[in-house]
């Protein structure tokens, strides 16, 4: 089938073509975001192959449905971004990448950790600067430490057991706990006591109405002081003023993002050259103790060979058997 695939970097193009060697999909990579203004470029296109920045909303999907367009492929886990009863309502088939490689997610996440933790960051500048004070770059043991993990997927999991084997105590907080996960020595405890015992908190959990600011003033209360906090999950979990607030008054001590609830319109672009209108993340920029990463945990070969091998597989398997053939968890609706 005509494959219109929006948000298109050379990795995708690189990728998503080896995933698709015979040519059995016409794939049109197209560079713009999908927005209202761009839908228009899906004309002809039986599908249309997203990211997590596109928009997927009511206007959206009503000018790709009014096109033809009757799928929508999404190269991600996530799929908070699409109007999932304006799909249904339109006939629309949704599927995603379930899961790519919850090591990738949560490598990133301990690095994060460690990062910041051991200042490598301000080391690494300073060193090339032929400055080799250690005065600022105070760390601490992570052998020994309460780590909390919000949320006990694979890649929670993922992260639970790599810390177990720094020597961490581990803690988790799910509505749905796993017995895998309590098998392997993970105590599971109410939110706010994972927040008021933890000298680590970090974020995995989808994005729903539920989660929406799950990090709020309430919440950052409740933390123990100077604690750190990691999201690599999505953006909108933390109230990124909050957050600041928090920064500022010294109740968080640590904060590492690889997610921003604005960063629709910043990551995964070089604006090296402008000057950036958004108050908050230059904001937290300012803090010496804020390491951000602009969405790139996924980001390993391994991860994305396995986005698009699913994404090509589920349009084949929708092309030759159906909707209904493709597995129950790739498909959103």
């Amino acid at each position: 089938m005509r494959v219109s695939v929006f948000s298109t970097k050379p990795y995708d193009r690189e990728f998503l073509s080896a995933a698709n060697p015979a040519g059995d999909h016409e794939l049109e990579f197209l560079e713009p975001r999908l927005t209202p203004q761009t839908a228009k470029l899906a004309s002809g296109a039986a599908a249309v192959c997203a990211f997590v920045n596109d928009d997927l909303g009511t206007e959206v999907l009503e000018r790709l449905a009014a096109d033809g367009v009757r799928l929508i492929a999404l190269r991600s886990a996530g799929f908070n971004h699409v109007d999932l009863a304006t799909a249904r309502r339109l006939g629309l088939t949704v599927v995603r990448v379930p899961e790519y490689s919850p090591y990738a997610v949560a490598e990133h996440t301990v690095a994060l950790i460690l990062a910041l933790n051991r200042k490598v960051y301000r080391a690494y500048n300073r060193v090339r600067e032929h400055n080799f004070a250690l005065t600022g770059l105070l760390g601490f043991d992570l052998h020994g430490r309460t780590v909390g993990v919000v949320g006990t997927g694979k890649i929670g999991f993922c992260v639970a057991r790599i810390l177990s084997g720094f020597g961490c105590r581990v803690i988790a907080s799910d509505p749905y706990p796993d017995d895998a996960v309590a098998a392997a020595g993970i105590e599971y405890v109410p939110l706010p006591r994972l927040l008021s015992d933890s000298d680590v908190i970090t974020l995995h959990c989808p994005l729903t109405p539920d989660t929406e600011h799950l990090i709020n003033p309430e919440r950052i209360a409740q933390m123990r002081r100077g604690a750190m906090l990691i999201n690599t999950s999505r953006g909108a979990l933390v109230d990124t003023r909050a957050v600041i607030d928090g920064l500022k008054n010294g109740q968080i001590g640590y904060l590492g993002l690889d997610v921003y609830e604005e960063e629709t319109d910043l990551f995964f672009e070089d604006l090296s050259d402008r000057v950036l209108d958004d108050d908050d993340f230059s904001r937290l920029n300012t803090f010496p103790n804020v390491l951000i990463t602009g969405h790139q945990a996924f980001f390993t070969e391994d991860a994305m060979r396995n986005i698009a091998a699913t994404t090509i597989n589920s349009l084949t398997t929708i092309e030759r058997e159906g909707a209904d053939a493709v597995s129950q968890s790739a498909r959103v609706c």
